[in-house]
């Protein structure tokens, strides 16, 4: 059972980490502007799903293992550089959604945000630097309370970036009747992931 008090303290810090831009509102920003509001939604969810999986392997003291060995830490990393430079290609060669283009299934960009997310190792040397604050071995399970923060976490970041993701989405609708827009914002959104990927591949480990 988590204090009240640990509770008045977390969520306040966590809602200033969820508000912060960052690579998962990024990613929904780029998912809004390349396929719409409802894959946004998705894409967030996505990501969201993958935080609880980072969460839940923290909980199980797994988390060491990607902090403590080099080699993991970077294996996991460069599939996430040469995913996210997979669909940056990918929206730069097909350009943003338009009227005539087949809808892409929701699914798909459930999958790219949760994929995404798990191979940011950084999320998981995170969750080992800022959950831990929180949690108090002597109020209960420890994979308990970690679970309870990263839904905590899951759920506002959910509704941050899918909001975000929303605001592209309709960004993207408005501007699609024009096709030299659409083909600029294609670049934007590849530009987007490219950038994520660059940055992944340069963060340095904690």
């Amino acid at each position: 059972m988590i204090e009240t008090v640990t509770l008045l303290a977390f969520i306040p810090a966590a809602l200033a980490l969820i508000f912060t831009p960052g690579a998962d509102m990024l990613f929904c920003f780029g998912q809004g502007l390349r396929s719409g509001a409802q894959p946004a939604l998705a894409a967030s969810a996505g990501v969201s799903t993958g935080s609880l999986i980072h969460v839940s392997v923290a909980g199980l003291g797994l988390g060491a293992a990607v902090s403590s060995l080099p080699w993991l830490f970077d294996v996991i990393r460069w599939m996430g550089v040469a995913y996210l430079l997979y669909l940056a290609w990918g929206a730069i060669r097909n350009g943003a959604m338009s009227d005539e283009a087949p809808v892409k299934p929701t699914r798909f960009a459930f999958r790219d945000g949760l994929v995404v997310n798990l191979t940011n190792p950084k999320v998981i040397l995170f969750v080992l630097a800022f959950i831990p604050q929180f949690v108090n071995p002597d109020t209960g399970s420890i994979l308990l309370q970690f679970l309870t923060f990263g839904i905590i976490i899951a759920l506002g970041g959910f509704v941050v970036n899918g909001l975000v993701g929303v605001f592209a989405g309709g960004a993207s609708r408005v501007l699609i009747q024009n096709p030299r827009a659409s083909h600029i914002m294609g670049w934007v959104t590849g530009g987007i992931f490219a950038a994520l990927a660059i940055r992944l591949a340069i963060m340095e480990r904690a």
